[in-house]
């Protein structure tokens, strides 16, 4: 006479119950993050002496860097298709996109001002209360493609919101664009 014994597999329910858990926490951070928002701001270095048209910021906290700037913004958040953190060598940058017109702007004030600095002011969160000036990079050659990488001053968490905030404001411009 000849007796098996049934064998359960024991994996099946396990894994089952592991994809309920981690379905049920991902509901509540997705939420969250969808209700993360950015600024961020672009304005060129202008000169001291046009009174009235202008301030000086302080950039970079480490070491601060005092740069003239054109009181109003070249570009917005308004102007961003996308956002990534990318990975560059010896840490990492934030790369943003920008739709037509940024794109355009963007190729004619980098064309116009070489040697200049762009100036990008941050702000990320929730309510959007944390920001900076995050960085100053110099305008060495005419940015042609839309895409505008720099190095923020912020760490690498503050990035990701940043990021995260801004791809989240560029989904609902292009919603509210469709309507």
């Amino acid at each position: 006479m000849k007796c098996s014994a049934r064998q359960f597999n024991l994996y099946l329910p396990i894994l089952a119950i592991l994809a309920l858990v981690l379905l049920s926490c991902g509901c509540q951070t997705g939420k969250k993050d969808k209700d993360q928002i950015a600024a961020l701001r672009l304005h060129i270095e202008s000169n001291d002496s046009l009174a009235g048209t202008g301030q000086t910021v302080s950039v970079l906290r480490a070491d601060p860097v005092l740069v003239s700037i054109a009181t109003d913004p070249v570009l917005t958040e308004n102007n961003v298709v996308g956002a990534a953190v990318i990975s560059v060598q010896g840490g990492y940058a934030v790369e943003v996109k920008f739709d037509q017109t940024g794109t355009w702007t963007l190729e004619q004030y980098s064309a116009a001002n070489p040697g200049k600095h762009f100036v990008i002011f941050g702000q990320w969160g929730e309510k959007g209360t944390d920001g900076r000036w995050l960085a100053a990079p110099v305008i060495a050659r005419r940015i042609s493609s839309g895409i505008l990488s720099f190095t923020p001053d912020a760490s690498r968490a503050e990035t990701d919101r940043l990021v995260l905030g801004l791809n989240n404001v560029a989904k609902k411009n292009y919603k509210a664009s469709l309507k």
